[in-house]
């Protein structure tokens, strides 16, 4: 049988809202030795919070939601660790979902956490909510984006990346390593943070004087099917190159599974570059040169700019915060 406030404030000999108020914690005009008395029978006696009837009088559960793409990227459980810990820290609970980059189940996860009264949501959109609709318009909690953009008059932060200097650093770096004919394989190109990584590849092509040619790029998904399947395509057709610039870390492991298994040495044959420097990057053979994101610490600023906005509520749209997270280029054994 479930211990109720009244149990206890009986045990306690106590008056309920006595005991309301020491488990609430707005227990100022309680004594010591009554609050310590009715916390120590609250213990005894299991007694487990109604947090549902608590939130209804608060309008607060001090719960948020964490929505990401697509879990089996290692980019994003140690994001969500990072959030997770950081939410834990300031006094919030997280129900982490994972979208599969599919906008039903998207819309699904908001509504849900809608109805659960979650206080507020850390974002990174799927490819074509990002790109063609908005999942959150009928939402009504407080939203923080995390790289990907979704138009709603709920965002109150966001957490961006600099993808067009990472990847000018990336290209740069290879022509400075004397490559000419460099590959770009990217994500979605209907989504921002692909295209402005392949427009920082072109920046540095363009510094450089060197030629832009249209059969040079290709784009598809973020994984690493995608980047073996790529680079197929352009051995089959004998395009030459000595360099491969990523959207992505797991992309570029796809390209180099790919190359050794035509016998085509990495770097020696061809120098390849990733993005975001996903764990993995430091294990493949040979180990990833790549542009690092600070994927833990990006989770924790996101929970940072989310709670911040929800403790402000008042004020939250004056307090708009944009936070820039910096890239930093990590060159290791595949592009020496």
């Amino acid at each position: 049988m479930k211990v109720t406030i009244k149990d206890i404030a009986r045990l306690a000999n106590v008056s309920v809202a006595t005991v309301s108020k020491v488990i609430n914690k707005k227990d100022k005009d309680i004594s010591d030795s009554t609050r310590q008395k009715v916390l120590e029978i609250a213990k005894n006696e299991n007694y487990i919070p109604n947090l549902m009837a608590r939130s209804l009088v608060t309008k607060k559960t001090n719960t948020i939601g964490l929505i990401i793409p697509d879990i089996s990227n290692p980019f994003f459980p140690e994001l969500a660790r990072g959030a997770e810990d950081k939410a834990n820290e300031l006094g919030y609970n997280m129900i982490i979902c994972n979208t599969d980059n599919d906008i039903k189940k998207e819309k699904k996860y908001i509504k849900m956490l809608a109805e659960k009264m979650i206080d507020g949501v850390i974002l990174t959109a799927s490819l074509k909510a990002s790109a063609e609709e908005d999942v959150a318009t009928n939402c009504s909690f407080p939203i923080v984006l995390v790289d990907r953009d979704v138009n709603s008059p709920y965002v109150k932060g966001k957490l961006i990346v600099n993808d067009f200097r990472g990847s000018y650093l990336a290209t740069k770096y290879l022509i400075e390593k004397n490559h000419r004919k460099i590959l770009f394989i990217g994500g979605p190109k209907i989504i921002k943070n692909t295209s402005n990584r392949f427009n920082g590849y072109v920046q540095a092509l363009k510094e450089n004087a060197l030629e832009l040619n249209d059969s040079y790029a290709d784009f598809g998904e973020y994984n690493s099917e995608f980047g073996y399947k790529s680079i197929s395509s352009y051995l089959e057709k004998k395009v030459p190159f000595t360099a491969v610039v990523c959207g992505n870390d797991l992309i570029a492991i796809g390209v180099i599974k790919r190359l050794k298994e035509q016998g085509v040495k990495v770097p020696e044959g061809v120098a390849v570059l990733g993005f975001d420097d996903i764990y993995l990057a430091r294990y493949v053979e040979p180990s990833l040169s790549t542009v690092a994101l600070p994927s833990y610490a990006m989770g924790v600023a996101a929970s940072e700019l989310l709670i911040r906005a929800l403790e402000n509520k008042n004020n939250c749209n004056e307090n708009y915060e944009i936070r820039e997270m910096n890239t930093v280029l990590k060159i290791r054994e595949s592009s020496w």
